[in-house]
């Protein structure tokens, strides 16, 4: 049996999350404790005891959600990845599960990135939408077609693109999809315009820490976001973490090129269960094939 980790990105937050493995792990609890030390506030507290409201802000989201999956996946016993794969955020997460960033130094990285994300947030109003039942080339050829900053952001799997970029091109596209017979083309309700060139100015501070950041071969191959092809080598490990703030998550042919590279039994770890439903969907509904979750021990 071929396994694949994968690690879920921003909206699988929840209140309470990781509380469980903090109370009944004493690895769990070391590491959690850590992570507050890390980020200079107890990020803990806002996890186990905020409200859904107060886990929406993304530099309170993306450092929960890493927390929530890395330490989930260092607490488990027999953790051997042969791949793994991350959504957006997600690819942290996997690379400090596989071992190629220490685990205090991706937890700073995601900080950062989280706050840069934040910042491009409030100073260039953003949105995304997802446009359901259209092939991708079709999704491709509106976004070219608007005016202003609009392009693919999120292949989840067939028939579902997340479009990103600026409000005013989202809601053309989203009309335009609706005439070419999408089944839904419906506006999120997300902080900014995740995956586009709206967010150049967080790429380039993220870059400048991703640089300085120690990146080794992980364990096994991860699939990046950007490419969907597998790699252990530090250098296009980093030159594509950076590149992946601007550019679209190649989700499907990343899960794809891993059942086509053996994978026969994919596992999500971390809150929520959206890959999961992905992986189905992609793999066809495989009957060797296995998809589960894993949000606690």
């Amino acid at each position: 049996m071929k396994k694949a980790y994968l690690f879920p990105g921003q909206g699988s937050q929840f209140p309470g999350m990781a509380k469980d493995l903090y109370e009944n792990s004493p690895k769990g609890r070391e590491m959690l404790e850590k992570a507050n030390d890390v980020l200079g506030f107890r990020i803990t507290d806002i996890m186990f005891d905020g409200t859904a409201e107060d886990l929406k802000a993304t530099r309170v989201t993306q450092p929960a959600i890493f927390l929530h999956s890395v330490v989930l996946a260092k607490c488990l016993e027999g953790f051997a990845p042969n791949m793994v794969a991350g959504h957006s955020l997600g690819e942290f997460s996997a690379l400090a599960a596989a071992g190629a960033v220490k685990f205090e130094d991706a937890l700073r990285l995601v900080f950062i990135r989280a706050t840069e994300m934040q910042k491009c947030c409030e100073k260039v109003p953003g949105g995304m939408a997802a446009i359901i039942g259209l092939p991708d080339e079709t999704v491709e050829n509106i976004c070219s077609e608007c005016e202003g900053i609009v392009i693919p952001a999120n292949y989840n799997c067939h028939g579902q693109v997340v479009i990103s970029g600026e409000k005013e091109a989202i809601a053309q596209a989203c009309e335009k999809a609706k005439e070419a017979g999408a089944k839904r083309a419906l506006p999120l309700q997300v902080g900014g315009a995740f995956h586009s060139p709206l967010m150049e100015p967080a790429r380039l501070e993220l870059g400048k820490a991703i640089e300085d950041t120690e990146i080794v071969a992980p364990v096994c191959p991860i699939y990046q976001n950007v490419t969907a092809v597998p790699t252990t080598d530090p250098v296009l490990i980093k030159k594509n973490l950076l590149t992946q703030l601007t550019s679209p998550v190649r989700w499907t042919a990343s899960v794809e090129n891993m059942i086509s590279d053996g994978a026969d039994y994919f596992m999500e770890i971390g809150p929520g269960t959206v890959l999961q439903g992905l992986a189905k969907r992609i793999s066809g509904g495989a009957e060797n094939i296995v998809i589960e979750g894993m949000a606690t021990l």
